[in-house]
């Protein structure tokens, strides 16, 4: 509902700002969406996320203020596909875990042997 919306804390607020990915990266990741992040590209780098604001300021969008100065204008991050994302050490680790966690919901992973695990030798007890 609106009130838990907008007082949500942080940690939520995070979750709610995520967007799409676009066409490539769902198949590359098995992952939808994932949370928008500062360097993220949605048609244009991202400047900032303002999580109080529910926006994200893009590069490439910006207008002229009253004062000829120009603003970034803010846009709701699910409206936008992000086409390339910033990858470091904790990010791609969240996208293993949830690609595993999606195959594994699917079941197009169940049953499966790797190489590993077949050329391991048999346990038994």
């Amino acid at each position: 509902n609106r009130k838990r919306h907008f007082t949500a804390l942080s940690y939520i607020r995070r979750r709610l700002m995520s967007a799409p990915l676009s066409k490539e990266l769902p198949q590359k990741y098995n992952v939808r969406s994932m949370p928008v992040r500062r360097d993220d590209n949605q048609a244009g780098k991202v400047v900032q996320v303002h999580l109080k604001k529910f926006v994200v300021y893009i590069e490439k969008v910006q207008h002229e203020n009253a004062y000829c100065n120009t603003a970034y204008v803010g846009i709701h991050p699910s409206k936008r596909l992000i086409v390339k994302l910033k990858l470091d050490k904790d990010r791609t680790a969240i996208l293993e875990r949830r690609g595993k966690e999606r195959l594994a919901a699917l079941g197009k992973d169940k049953g499966k042997y790797t190489e590993e695990t077949a050329s391991a030798p048999m346990e038994t007890a």
